[in-house]
């Protein structure tokens, strides 16, 4: 898959802009061109965040995302906002530990992750964001795995790899 357009949503502090922005520099690995572009609430922790993110081998004429090739969700009202953005054929990733109702979609791919309780396993919420963007990535192939890893590594915290590693390859788990 050569192009993706993709909105990550949810509250402030649950990661949505790092998911993002992670995504990103691996796609600069990758050599795709990237835009990342941030957007959020005056409130930011507690209020809503989402960026959107476009990696592709053409050149990017608007950073400004409005059909979605997939959406990440982390919260309901995140759902219910971005749902009807994603282009059919499409994909929503969604946190089905925070979002109690089904996507209205028939006509996109639709992966609920209990992503709260998962990284409650491996040992902190606070990773719930990182299996979410190891599904999209297994899931869309945009870029790959390792790509993802690489990103982590280099551009987040040294002492998070190892969660953030365990958390990328249990979102894997849900690609089937």
């Amino acid at each position: 898959m050569a192009s993706q357009q993709i909105i990550f949503a949810g509250f402030g502090g649950q990661g949505i802009l790092s998911m993002g922005k992670f995504l990103a520099y691996a796609g600069m690995d990758a050599n795709l061109n990237v835009s990342w572009l941030p957007s959020y609430g005056p409130e930011m922790r507690g209020g809503t965040a989402n960026c959107s993110v476009i990696l592709t081998n053409e050149d990017i004429g608007s950073p400004i995302v409005l059909r979605a090739d997939s959406i990440v969700v982390m919260n309901r009202p995140s759902l219910e906002k971005f749902e009807n953005s994603v282009e059919p054929g499409g994909i929503i990733v969604m946190d089905s530990d925070l979002i109690d109702i089904v996507p209205n979609r028939n006509d996109v791919k639709i992966i609920a992750i209990p992503a709260q309780t998962i990284a409650e396993e491996i040992g902190s919420k606070k990773i719930a964001n990182m299996i979410l963007l190891g599904t999209l990535v297994k899931e869309t192939g945009i870029v790959s795995i390792e790509q993802l890893l690489n990103s982590l590594k280099e551009h987040g915290k040294e002492k998070f790899f190892e969660s953030n590693r365990s958390a990328v390859e249990r979102g894997i788990e849900f690609v089937k």
